[in-house]
């Protein structure tokens, strides 16, 4: 008979849950096993029975269809169970899982998730095959997939199907991610030891992953394709009609599983409205969720860009300091440091608060640091205090523990007329994710929440659930994306006044009406879109007939609304991916994981969930074949897949040993990644219970968590810029910013001078307006310096820009009410002065600077 080890013991036996009296244990291990291999720990490398990966994509507008087979074969002479843990977006809504076996295909059932775990390990004990698919009880985006006894030489294709809304980048983009890398995760409670993360995994070198990825990409839209991009080599694209409203990609042949796969997709055009009806399954109540007709609307309002009070708003920044924040942003080119982006994302965010607001920042790790012990009015001598701890950042506060410093954020008194606004930037490596939704959403009615997931591997489930239960914004750096432009613009969402009273209204005709499957929408932001589902009862009309949806809000006190009429002839579609999507939300609204989840909506989740087929934490595909010839005989050799894993996670150094830490920098870690020069020679695996020792928070020293010959050559960068200002590009700009005051305004003095490339007396020479504040002349050189010189960071400067005009502005109006005061001019003439000297300043800093900036660039 099959050797029983079902889901719930293997998880015991196979996680390690490091704890802290064991540290004393750890050095002579630590230091014998990376001395004598690399930093990995020794063990056979048994075969992967998994040997290749295949996806095939199908995108329609900005909904994802994927189907991914995983296939499997056992070269051992032993049966085995194969355990796979993977990533996939916390959006997709995962709604098949099959087998195919000696082309006999067998699908699985949504059971509730312990009594498919009992089956499951059932099935095996008797020498059935089995397969299990589960989703991680402490995380959304985390799953996995265990296929017990599979025979010696067998081979099986295992196959999940799923469907995802893509998210729309700041510049159009509909962008969709096969996540490849899983990252450990810093665990917060003695519970999250069971997440299936913690089953020891081996590692191996990234581009020596035991098995292959291809895609296939089909996209269609009515509004024409322009163009794809990928971070990975694809084939040319081919449009598959003259209107280019299909086209196909693929993945360029033999790509290896090691990073995540991006599609960036353009489309003509992106902001048109649209309403999408699709007709319920036949053989369910009428009535239900999956029986009746559902509708999917999509909305992209025009919103005119409209600035709160200058001086409202609590603003606290929460910036991750854990150790992994000083590896690179992208393994694949030469990206900043994550911290050293993370500062001067600090920066232009501190340059860019209004005046009069209130501020904090919080650094975070194994422990947190606040700059002050409540907000503080955002004045020069806050920034500037705020500056100086911001330029000494490191990435040595261990690991990822964000409940605390949360917890405490929100303990804070509320300041009357200042809404709270918290930034939260975190490689997301952290366990327990739903204990931090759960907290976000519980304080969800006195703040917002911006979420930035740094790198790859950060956790889309706690990025995006703490930004969905506090309406906020949720974005992810990867690859080439800069951290400072997601920052800015979501900065620059929070200024902006934000849609309220958002409500829906339909005109059908009679015996029809809508009732929302979607939450409530209670804010709204400039460049958002909006997306949402609604369950049609009543009588569907026989012949052709339309209706209306209207969307109703309001900007500043304004009313608007926003129209479109679609067709009440409801589609078929053999996915039923409207309805999925629309459970799916269903789920996301209630479904906070076991230990998080009230006992109520713990039943309305399991029975949403086995009415729809989606996956979700309480359930759990099953499939058995029983017809075997015989039953599988003998011990079960337990194989898990190896995962791409970056190595930001791993201590750079063994923190035990310090005479060993120099050779360790010596050149075995390249570019931040598990790289084949630094796996040792007979090919050992990093066994999970070391790893998680060396990720745990007391094992990570505070100033050597990260690689010191890289943070001392981004210290000394800054350190020239800051002596010599012989640099150009985006560091000249960063410099620039620096030197600008709270209030908007530049000083007219040395520093500007060398920045500009003239000198402090031909400067004053140049000044049109010597009677005036020299101020006023250096924020106008300033501002015409960073139009012609800093145009592609606009973004990342924009809203600082902003501020120095209104300072120019308010000056200018202070000025005038003076000589009012002391001349007695009139009103007209005041005004008339008033407008002129600007544009007089304007033209005289381009004429002694030589720019050639357009009236159409200035915001004056």
């Amino acid at each position: 008979m099959g050797n029983l080890h079902g889901t719930k013991s293997l998880k015991k036996k196979m996680t390690a849950s490091p704890q802290r009296d064991n540290k004393k244990k750890l050095p002579q291990m630590c230091k014998v096993n990376m001395e004598d291999h690399c930093g990995l720990i020794t063990g056979d490398m048994e075969p992967v029975p998994l040997k290749s990966i295949s996806v095939t994509l199908s995108i329609n507008d900005f909904v994802a269809g994927v189907s991914a087979t995983l296939n499997y074969e056992n070269e051992e002479e032993v049966p085995v169970e194969a355990i796979f843990v993977f990533p996939m977006d916390e959006d997709s809504a995962v709604y098949s899982f099959e087998a195919l076996v000696d082309g006999k295909k067998i699908v699985a059932e949504l059971q509730e998730k312990v009594q498919a775990q009992r089956n499951y390990e059932n099935a095996i004990s008797q020498g059935h095959q089995a397969y299990l698919l589960e989703e991680d009880d402490y995380s959304r985006d985390v799953f996995s997939c265990n296929i017990g006894n599979l025979q010696p030489g067998a081979k099986v294709g295992v196959t999940l199907r799923y469907v995802q809304e893509l998210p729309l980048e700041t510049d159009g983009a509909l962008r969709y991610v096969l996540p490849a890398i899983l990252n450990p995760r810093y665990q917060l409670s003695e519970q999250s030891a069971n997440s299936c993360l913690n089953i020891k995994t081996p590692i191996v070198a990234l581009e020596d992953l035991p098995y292959t990825l291809s895609m296939v990409a089909t996209i269609t839209s009515q509004h024409g394709i322009e163009r794809v991009q990928s971070n990975c080599s694809l084939s040319p694209i081919q449009y598959l009609g003259h209107d280019k409203t299909s086209a196909q990609v693929s993945l360029a042949e033999g790509h290896k599983f090691d990073r995540d796969v991006e599609l960036l997709i353009y489309y003509s055009e992106v902001h048109s409205p649209s309403v999408a009806v699709e007709m319920g399954m036949q053989d369910m109540k009428p009535d239900s969720l999956m029986g009746s007709p559902s509708a999917m609307v999509s909305f992209y309002p025009d919103l005119p860009e409209v600035e709160c009070s200058r001086a409202c708003g609590e603003f606290v920044f929460l910036m991750d300091c854990s150790g992994s924040m000083g590896s690179r942003l992208s393994y694949w080119n030469d990206s900043q440091l994550r911290i050293e982006a993370a500062k001067e994302t600090l920066l232009l965010l501190l340059k860019s608060l209004p005046m009069g607001c209130y501020f904090n920042i919080y650094r975070f790790g194994s422990s947190y640091e606040k700059f002050f012990p409540e907000s503080v009015k955002y004045t020069q001598e806050t920034m500037e205090e705020s500056m100086k701890r911001v330029k000494h950042l490191r990435a040595d506060l261990g690991g990822t523990e964000i409940l605390t410093p949360l917890l405490n954020i929100y303990k804070g008194p509320s300041i009357p007329g200042h809404p709270l606004q918290v930034f939260v930037f975190t490689d997301g490596e952290v366990n327990g994710t739903f204990r931090v939704i759960n907290e976000v959403k519980l304080n969800s009615k006195k703040h917002r929440c911006f979420s930035f997931g740094i790198g790859e591997g950060a956790s889309t489930s706690l990025i995006k659930g703490i930004a969905r239960v506090s309406g906020g914004t949720a974005e992810f750096i990867t690859g080439k994306d800069r951290m400072q432009t997601k920052a800015l613009a979501s900065l620059k969402c929070a200024l902006n006044c934000s849609v309220e009273d958002i409500s829906l209204s339909w005109d059908f005709p009679p015996g029809l009406s809508a009732s929302m499957l979607s939450p409530e929408k209670t804010v709204m932001f400039k460049g958002q879109r909006l997306i949402i589902y609604a369950q049609l009862t009543g009588t569907m009309p026989q012949v052709e007939s339309s209706g209306e949806v209207c969307l109703k809000y309001t900007l500043q006190g304004k009313s608007l609304e926003n129209r479109v009429t679609f067709s009440l002839q409801p589609k078929t579609n053999a996915s039923f991916t409207i309805h999925r999507l629309a459970a799916k939300s269903l789920i996301q609204m209630k479904d906070l994981g076991s230990h998080e989840t009230s006992d109520g909506e713990k039943e309305d989740v399991l029975n949403m969930s086995i009415q729809s087929g989606v996956l979700s934490s309480f359930t759990a595909f099953i499939a058995v074949n029983k017809d075997l010839n015989q039953p599988v005989q003998g011990p079960l050799a337990h194989r898990v897949i190896p995962r791409p894993m970056t190595f930001s996670n791993l201590p750079i150094t063994c923190p035990y040993s310090t005479g060993y830490r120099s050779s360790y920098h010596s050149g075995m870690l390249l570019g931040g990644v598990l790289s084949k020069h630094n796996v040792s020679a007979h090919r050992s695996v990093y066994d999970g219970e070391m790893l998680n020792a060396c990720l745990s928070y007391d094992s990570i020293e505070d100033t050597e968590s990260m690689s010191v010959m890289e943070y001392s050559q981004s210290s000394t960068k800054e350190t020239n810029l800051q002596n010599d200002h012989k640099v150009c590009g985006e560091n000249v700009v960063l410099y620039l910013v620096s030197l600008q005051k709270a209030n908007g305004s530049w000083e007219l003095d040395e520093e500007l001078t060398e920045i500009l490339g003239t000198n402090l007396e031909d400067m004053k020479a140049a000044n049109p307006a010597k009677d005036q504040d020299p101020s006023v002349w250096a924020t106008v050189l300033a501002v015409l310096w960073l139009h012609a010189n800093g145009k592609d960071l606009k973004c990342e400067w924009e809203l600082l820009e902003r501020k120095a005009v209104a300072w120019l502005h308010d000056h200018a109006e202070r000025l005038k009410k003076t000589q009012n005061k002391k001349w007695g001019k009139s009103r007209v003439l005041q005004e008339a002065e008033s407008d002129s000297s600007i544009p007089m300043l304007v033209q005289a800093a381009k004429s002694f600077l030589e720019l050639s900036v357009t009236p159409d660039d200035l915001v004056f």
